[in-house]
Parts: structure tokens; C-alpha cells; sequence
């Protein structure tokens, strides 16, 4: 029996997955995350009936858990939970892919130091992701390792959503509107096309909201836009990323304030977003369990932004059909879902305040014109798919 892993690799954490692909849809054996690398981590392995086969285990390491450690844990906890199982391909999500990765890729060690050029243009995930990558090929040297890129799903953007308003020269180097989680998108889109299909069809705009977030706006299940831009830093707040900024206020930050370019970046990536309004916390979780007038405003602005990129991808799309939310916010906080849609009456957005507290599926009022749906998203099956489709 052949197996995939898949590998998830983010700024703080490790998401993993093992597959078994002896049938046509992959089939999950076991997921498990490491979780706050770069501190005292854990891990955790559940199988598929969400039974835990370790519990939030300390990963030992002298001094911080880095991610070379974090993936040696992985692996053990797999081999002793799954002694037989026959690795013959690992999935990598990989956040950048530039202008010449549009699709899932055998990589290698030349496309792996091509892709390595892309990280300054994600310097909080593509490390990462690469580091993730040599791993797996020193650990299972004779399996495929395929790439899966987060900026593939949004390269057939219109020029108008793809370029920005600098010299052409600019967007022929490689200066443009990249798009970022697009393996969530993808699988938003294929679920949409197998249980709404009408809706599949028209005009949805997908809320992936999470610390990281972004919006995107799909006809027919194609991306006709992004909140997220050359960067995963603009659009929507995020839980310490920044989101849309005027770029004047960095030239200030420079040429009044002082600030290094590596200064700036810290600032921007680490610094801001919920964490920095806040001055408590990049967790939703704990904004929303506060009584602080400052948590509240971090909140009031992120619903804010998500309300107000929603009405102008609704504009990109010339109409709105449906709305669908995912990631860790979206799937599972009824307020903020609440927060965003509360006015958009008037672009037919009306929500049932029972379905939206019980999470359900759909939580759009029956009369309402517009859908809006809750759909938890899974990126590890859309890298296992692509696993089975290049080794098959």
C-alpha cells in the first residue's frame, strides 16, 4: 500500500497529514500539527475519527523547538502510530510561486533554489516551506516531493486585478498582484461545486479568515480577484500582519521615523494587524474574551476591512451570489461572522442569528438573495490530491 504525507509548514507551526492512495480519492490516515515552533512546542496526531493518538506532547529540544525539530517529531510520532506505512510522496504547500509555478510540481534541488529566490516576497512562510521541502527529501530520498502553490490559484486574475499602477517595466519583472491562500480556495471551489453547484457557478466571495487572512472573489470557481496583493501582507488585517497601509506611511516610517528596511518589515509582519491595535494579543480568541476598549476596537477594524474589501470584490465580480467563510475565525466565530455581515442588507446579505451561533452550514436567512455558508476548509486533502494525481 502507498502512501503520501503531506507537509504544511507555517511561520509557528507544522500541519502534517498521511494519506493512503490505493483509491482514486486519497483517503487520510492520520493528521497532526506541531504547534508554536519556535518555543516550547507540541504535538498532536489524531486519526479520522478525531481520536487523539498523542495529545499536545512537549517536543524535546535543547533551548526553542525550530522546524527541523519539529518535523523529526512528526515523523516519529507517524512511524510508531503507522510502523508499515510506505511513503512514496510528499506534499509540500509552498506560499510563493512566482510567475513560473501555476500548477503542482515535481520539485527538486533546482526548483527548490529557484523557489528559494521568492523569499523576500514571503519571508514569514516560504523559509519555512523550503526548509520543510530538503527535510523530506533527506527523510524519504526516493519519494516524489511535489510542490503546491498558494499563488497558482490566482494567476488567470484580469490584468486590471493583476498589475499595479508603477512603470510597465515593473509587472514585466515580476511586480504584481499575487494572490495568496490558494489551496484553500481551491477546496472551497471543488466542495462548492459538489453540494451547491448553482451557487458554484455564479459569483461567491470565499473569507479565509485565520491569523493570516484574505478574501478572494471567484466566478465559476475561478479567482477573479484577491484581497491579498504582491505580498501576504496587504488587504485584511491579520492577527500580526498589518493588511492594507498607504504606502506613504512607510516612506515616513524611513526617511522621518528612522527605520531600517529590516525594522520596517518586523514591524509590518510581527508587529501589527490585532496584535499591534490590540496591545494584547494576535488571538481572536482572547480579543473576544476581553474587556478592553482596545481588543474591541481591534475587532471593530478587522470586521471593518473584511466588510469593506467584501462590498469592493462584490464590485470586481459586477454581483454577489454567495458568500462562504473558512479558516479558524471564519469557521468558528459567530460574532466576528456577525460583525462582517451586519449592514449589507442592501447588497442582499441577510443573516438567520441562530444558524450563525450554531455554526451551520448555511447561516443566510431562507429569503435572503444572497447564500452565505460556513465551510471548513482542508488544504492537506488538496495537496494529497495533487500527490496522486503526479505519482499515479
Amino acid at each position: 500500500m502507498a502512501h503520501a504525507l503531506t507537509l504544511n509548514a507555517g511561520s509557528s507551526s507544522l500541519k502534517f497529514g498521511l494519506f493512503d492512495l490505493s483509491a482514486a480519492e486519497p483517503k487520510v490516515i492520520a493528521n497532526g500539527k506541531a504547534d508554536r515552533i519556535g518555543g516550547a512546542a507540541t504535538l498532536t496526531l489524531k486519526n479520522p475519527d478525531g481520536v487523539r493518538l498523542v495529545d499536545a506532547s512537549p517536543i524535546p529540544a535543547e533551548g526553542v523547538v525550530d522546524h527541523h525539530e519539529a518535523l523529526t517529531a512528526a515523523l516519529r510520532a507517524l512511524t510508531d502510530h503507522f510502523p508499515k506505512a510506505r511513503i512514496v510522496t510528499v506534499g509540500h504547500r509552498i506560499v510563493h510561486g512566482g510567475l513560473d509555478y501555476t500548477g503542482p510540481t515535481l520539485l527538486d534541488e533546482k526548483s527548490v533554489e529557484k523557489l528559494a529566490e521568492l523569499e523576500p516576497f514571503a519571508p514569514l512562510h516560504q523559509p519555512h516551506n523550503l526548509a520543510a521541502v530538503r527535510a523530506a527529501m533527506t527523510a524519504f530520498p526516493q519519494a516524489a516531493q511535489v510542490g503546491c502553490f498558494d499563488t497558482a490559484f490566482h494567476r488567470n486574475h484580469p490584468f486590471v486585478n493583476d498589475v499595479f499602477a508603477l512603470p510597465r517595466a515593473y509587472y514585466d519583472k515580476g511586480v504584481r498582484r499575487y494572490g495568496f491562500h490558494g489551496l484553500s480556495y481551491d477546496y472551497i471551489a471543488g466542495e462548492l461545486a459538489r453540494i451547491a453547484p448553482q451557487l458554484h457557478a455564479g459569483r461567491v466571495v470565499v473569507a479565509h479568515l485565520g491569523n493570516g487572512a484574505s478574501m478572494c472573489g471567484m466566478k465559476a470557481g475561478r479567482s477573479m480577484a484577491s484581497s491579498m496583493g504582491f505580498s501576504a501582507l496587504d488587504g485584511l488585517p491579520m492577527g500580526t500582519r498589518c493588511g492594507q497601509v498607504d504606502p506613504g506611511v512607510l516612506l515616513y516610517l524611513m526617511q522621518q521615523e528612522g527605520l531600517s528596511a529590516d525594522e520596517i518589515t518586523r514591524l509590518l509582519y510581527t508587529e501589527s494587524g490585532l496584535l499591534g491595535l490590540s496591545g494584547l494579543s494576535n488571538d481572536m480568541r482572547i480579543l473576544q474574551s476581553s474587556d478592553s476598549e482596545e481588543a474591541q476596537q481591534a475587532i471593530d477594524y478587522f470586521t471593518f476591512r473584511a466588510r469593506r474589501e467584501l462590498g469592493g470584490l462584490a464590485a470586481a465580480l459586477e454581483g454577489l451570489d454567495g458568500v462562504v467563510f473558512c479558516g479558524g475565525i471564519g469557521e468558528n466565530s459567530s460574532l466576528i461572522r456577525d460583525g462582517i455581515c451586519a449592514g449589507l442588507s442592501w447588497i442582499g446579505i441577510e443573516i438567520d442569528a441562530a444558524a450563525n451561533a450554531a455554526n451551520a452550514s448555511v447561516i443566510s436567512t431562507d429569503t435572503a438573495q444572497v447564500t452565505v455558508m460556513v465551510i471548513p476548509t482542508d488544504e492537506e486533502i488538496v495537496i494529497a490530491r495533487a500527490c496522486a494525481a503526479l505519482t499515479s
